[in-house]
């Protein structure tokens, strides 16, 4: 049984998003906390895989399981280059990048909040 989209905190979402990444073995794992910061999203997350494929697969089963535990649709962009895939869950982003291509973008750099504690690096 699926939940409805609405019946679920961004909290609970991005809990099952990191457990995800961790799942897929994706790699050097950031989350930004955006709430009073944007109004797009509450979370960014920010993690790598090490090949096109890895990162394409990352991506993939995140959607999946999001739409059969959440009943959640994600909007993908990127997929098919397998380079930088964005991921929007709706209160969480997703970005799973190539290490090469995550290291030009220093997305992370723009968002990191500069108090402690609003950021986590997961390993």
């Amino acid at each position: 049984m699926t939940a409805a989209p609405t019946a679920i905190t961004s909290e609970v979402l991005l809990a099952r998003v990191l457990t995800s990444l961790d799942d897929d073995k994706a790699e050097d794992v950031v989350t930004i906390d955006l709430r009073g910061r944007s109004s797009v999203a509450d979370h960014m997350v920010i993690c790598s895989g090490r090949s096109s494929r890895q990162v394409a697969a990352i991506a993939e089963k995140l959607v999946e399981r999001l739409k059969t535990e959440f009943g959640r649709s994600s909007k993908v962009e990127g997929k098919d280059q397998g380079d930088w895939v964005l991921i929007d869950a709706g209160d969480v982003v997703v970005h799973v990048f190539r290490p090469e291509v995550r290291e030009f973008y220093q997305l992370e750099k723009m968002w990191m909040p500069s108090g402690v504690g609003l950021a986590t690096r997961q390993n």
